[in-house]
């Protein structure tokens, strides 16, 4: 549904770990804007620490200090929501954990908010798919932890699969032929879509090749992330350029 005419323009805010694939959320307020959305999409970066997909170092990517330490500098961009735009600094909390790590996000900022697994979680509900591949950057055991979350979120995991990327600085330097390639290797044939997490990870421009290349669905972090904020400001927005979530 496009913005009404007179409507107040809206903006969901992301806090975003460091500087990888940043760039994608400019570009999925401008698709969005063309297919008549006027919703603003800031971001703003947060503090790291350790640039790992190791466990230790994603609990204290997430940790509640440094997502409050930018809360401020976020609501200063008069959003109505905000969503912690990370996928693996979120699952690897675990199903209750990342609940409390978004409760508390909320509270600080006295906004709804989310995170970018449960925008996955969310947004394969919203396509109806009971059976999902994960194909993954992560080292496998990073994956693995993504599946689990996604089966206590109620979705059958047929595969998952990681890539061994140590570091999301490595990830953003990744383009379509990287992307697809790994796309392919995670896909399953009992899978009715596949999933692609890390922020990290370009994807906005290229989503609906993915899709038609593997003949399903593709769900992507930074594309679900978007996705959930809009949801959070009870928004539906009609975009195929995004892919079949924003088909619909």
């Amino acid at each position: 549904m496009a913005q009404a005419a007179g409507r107040p323009e809206q903006a969901v805010g992301f806090l975003y770990p460091g500087y990888s694939a940043e760039d994608d959320y400019p570009r999925l307020e401008r698709m969005l804007a063309e297919a008549g959305a006027g919703v603003r999409l800031p971001l703003v970066h947060t503090d790291i620490g350790e640039d790992a997909h190791r466990v230790d170092a994603l609990l204290e990517m997430g940790s509640t200090a440094r997502l409050a330490a930018r809360v401020d500098e976020v609501k200063r961009q008069d959003v109505q929501a905000v969503v912690w735009a990370c996928t693996s600094a979120s699952f690897v909390f675990g199903w209750e954990g990342a609940h409390e790590q978004v409760r508390e996000l909320s509270a600080t900022a006295g906004l709804p908010a989310s995170s970018t697994s449960f925008a996955f979680a969310h947004a394969v509900r919203a396509l109806g798919a009971e059976r999902v591949a994960v194909a993954a950057t992560y080292p496998d055991d990073v994956a693995e932890l993504f599946a689990a979350f996604l089966k206590a979120a109620g979705a059958e995991v047929v595969s998952h699969r990681g890539s061994g990327i140590i570091t999301a600085a490595e990830v953003g330097t990744w383009g379509l032929d990287e992307v697809l390639a790994m796309a392919t290797a995670g896909d399953h044939p009992q899978a009715q879509a596949v999933l692609l997490p890390d922020t990290a990870l370009h994807s906005a421009a290229w989503i609906p090749r993915i899709e038609e290349s593997l003949g399903k669905p593709v769900l992507t972090a930074n594309q679900v992330t978007a996705w959930e904020g809009l949801r959070l400001l009870d928004r539906t927005v009609r975009c195929p350029r995004l892919g079949t979530l924003f088909a619909a």
